[in-house]
């Protein structure tokens, strides 16, 4: 009996289009899951006419694969994944390949990546983003872990990748969890994106005044544009030209704005916490959805809270290119943001990620593909140990010509009652790392006072400690302090 290339398990949406992506590329597919109806259903409407194989018993399914079988479990993270590893290892044989393509939190990956490592077999942890159709017609693929394992599967995952002007849109990220924590950075950076253009909508929306066609114009312009040309733009625009055929309004302001999330930006925040990297913009994005679920406590809350009554009445054209400029400008360091963390996990973990190739793969396939990753690769390829991306010779002149517009763009929203916690924590982000003093002296000057927690001096080295309640009499205040 001739044997398949390549085993997927799971045949929700996601599963379905990365086994169709994988056949149609020249592989041949064995494909399982648990609930039979959906099996039978794939095999009768999408596996039609193509070189696919079910199963309904893992057994079955294991027998179907060729050695060293090559496995991609596409269930629901978490236990799921745990579950149906280890219903599987009883019936693999040493060096087959188990591929974890779901979101999966990047320390279950080192687990499960050391657990089967020790059993002979072996692993690999896989980000995907392209969404549904990125799966189908080739997304950015970002897998880490056992690096034999990878050499295996490259042939298949090259082909099934996104195709770029620099090749596909995949490499090999790390050992351990380092696809997947590659991954959860590239999901808090898409929050971080997505907020920020929700913030400039709101303000061309609720400040500037322009309609559903006027914003459809001007994002599809923006999208022309080298800063802010990409996926997520793109998309915009087309929202604004679908019309609710219920209503006859726009589709877009019949939607609930109340924002939903999976966990990978939060799992973003958490472990930048960890680690000790600032990612102010991200964590603005995630509190935004946060926020934007209490639904039912701001429609309470704006009938007694009231705002500034303030409107806007200057040159719309001229307030339009100011909010582009404050998009472009946020982004960047949304992205620095992601980009230094990577820098760090990589130390910490021991991941020696190749920050230059994490752009290139995100440069087609992803949902923050955008025009400017190539800047990005070329600022870590011309410096990889480049300490912040807002130094790069690509970004730092851009942001340093455009800063006027984005203070005002956030002075104007201040001022008429619209929050833009995504563009306001950017600017902050850019102004402390810009600044060569920080208030935390102060800072340091209070722990050694309630805590003896000592602090270090400018002008001199050492560790030292203050008997702040002692020393702090009236002769030793400043006059003008009295």
């Amino acid at each position: 009996m001739t044997q398949q290339s390549f085993g997927v398990i799971g045949l929700a949406v996601m599963g379905e289009n990365l086994a169709l992506n994988v056949e149609r590329n020249g592989f041949p597919i064995a494909v399982y899951n648990r609930s039979r109806e959906k099996t039978d259903h794939f095999m009768a409407t999408r596996a039609v006419g193509k070189n696919a194989k079910a199963a309904y018993t893992l057994e079955e399914f294991v027998s179907l694969l060729e050695r060293p079988r090559k496995i991609l479990i596409m269930v629901k993270a978490g236990a799921p994944v745990d579950a149906t590893i280890e219903q599987l290892k009883p019936l693999l044989d040493e060096g087959d390949i188990l591929i974890d393509g779901g979101n999966s939190l990047f320390t279950d990956t080192q687990r499960r990546a050391q657990d089967l490592e020790s059993a002979k077999f072996t692993f690999i942890g896989m980000g995907v983003s392209g969404g549904e159709e990125g799966a189908l017609n080739g997304p950015s693929l970002m897998p880490g872990g056992t690096k034999q394992a990878y050499q295996y599967l490259e042939p298949i995952l090259t082909k099934i990748a996104a195709q770029v002007d620099d090749g596909p849109c995949v490499t090999y990220i790390g050992p351990g969890g380092a696809g997947h924590y590659v991954k959860m950075v590239h999901n808090g950076i898409e929050y971080g994106d997505m907020q920020l253009i929700a913030e400039a909508y709101d303000l061309l929306r609720n400040v500037a005044g322009l309609n559903a066609a006027q914003l459809h114009e001007v994002f599809a312009q923006w999208n022309t544009t080298e800063e802010l040309n990409s996926y997520l733009i793109e998309i915009t625009a087309d929202v604004f030209k679908v019309m609710d055929p219920d209503t006859g309004n726009p589709l877009v302001d019949m939607i609930m704005d109340a924002a939903g999330q999976k966990g990978t930006g939060r799992w973003t925040v958490d472990s930048a916490l960890e680690v000790g990297v600032a990612i102010p913009t991200i964590t603005a994005a995630v509190t935004a959805r946060i926020m934007s679920s209490y639904k039912q406590e701001r429609v309470e809350a704006a009938k007694q809270l009231v705002g500034p009554t303030a409107s806007f009445d200057g040159d719309v054209t001229a307030f339009v290119s100011k909010v582009r400029d404050a998009l472009y400008c946020s982004k960047m360091c949304s992205y620095a943001q992601g980009m230094a963390l990577l820098s760090k996990a990589s130390e910490v973990y021991g991941f020696e990620l190749n920050l230059g190739e994490c752009a290139r793969i995100w440069k087609g396939g992803c949902i923050i593909r955008a025009g400017f990753l190539n800047k990005i690769k070329h600022a870590f390829d011309e410096n990889p140990n480049l300490p912040n991306l807002l130094l790069a010779p690509e970004f730092k002149q851009s942001i340093l010509d455009r800063q006027t517009a984005w203070r005002d763009v956030i002075a104007t929203a201040a001022k008429v009652g619209i929050p833009v916690p995504a563009f306001s924590a950017s600017l902050d982000y850019f102004d402390s790392y810009r600044r060569d003093r920080l208030p935390q002296n102060l800072t340091q000057a209070q722990r050694d006072y309630f805590g003896a927690h000592t602090y270090e001096r400018v002008d001199k080295p050492g560790v030292y400690h203050t008997d702040w309640i002692h020393v702090a009499d009236e002769s030793n205040v400043p006059a003008m302090a009295k």
